[in-house]
């Protein structure tokens, strides 16, 4: 098997992880649910394929929605559109279940009781569930939406944010992504960075 991370030998103050695609496999579950909730707001088949999928990673599903407009010249409702891909999503989650990536999660109990944090693009209720699903509760001291901060990920206020909760100083924190736009987000915090490796969505 590939490996999917190169773990950091530094030690930090704080440790940030995104959820999808870096904690857990959801990210396929996730391509299943934005397909099927475009093909029912009307959107063309050739929208949201795996590329631009992926280069949304960590956006909020209302700004999914909402680049998919400007891109393709859509007027697709944010609200109902976002709010039809979270419901599928879940009812997807409860049928399949979620497995976490374990080269991470070994990595999440190595570090004991060091400050860690979630900084995820889902809404509150999705990844509590997603967590739950994937046995990862409680392993967590704080948990950030993008409904916690005014700018999601690329712009680093999650990040930021995080660090301020942990207690730590933002270049002492590390955080683990798989997409551009978190990555991104990481660099903008003044943090490092180690990237979780994708795998095929089918």
């Amino acid at each position: 098997m590939n490996k999917r991370v190169d773990l950091p030998e530094k030690k930090y103050e704080g440790y940030i992880f995104d959820l999808d695609g870096t904690l857990v496999d959801s990210m396929p579950l996730h391509y299943k649910a934005w397909r099927k909730a475009l093909a029912r707001a009307g959107a063309p088949e050739s929208v949201f394929r795996e590329d631009e999928f992926y280069s949304c990673g960590g956006k909020s599903a209302n700004d999914v929605v909402y680049f998919l407009n400007e891109r393709y010249g859509l007027v697709l409702d944010a609200e109902s559109t976002a709010a039809d891909k979270r419901r599928i999503y879940l009812e997807m989650l409860e049928q399949e279940g979620m497995q976490p990536i374990g080269e991470v999660l070994e990595f999440v109990h190595s570090l004991g009781d060091a400050p860690k944090a979630i900084a995820t693009g889902s809404a509150i209720p999705g990844a509590r569930r997603t967590l739950a699903a994937a046995g990862l509760t409680g392993l967590f001291d704080v948990i950030l939406t993008p409904e916690d901060v005014e700018h999601g990920k690329p712009a680093p206020d999650m990040f930021l944010l995080a660090a301020e909760r942990l207690g730590a100083a933002p270049s002492r924190c590390v955080v683990f992504e798989d997409a551009v736009p978190g990555i991104a987000a990481a660099a903008a915090a003044g943090m490092d960075c180690v990237r979780v490796r994708r795998t095929s969505l089918s």
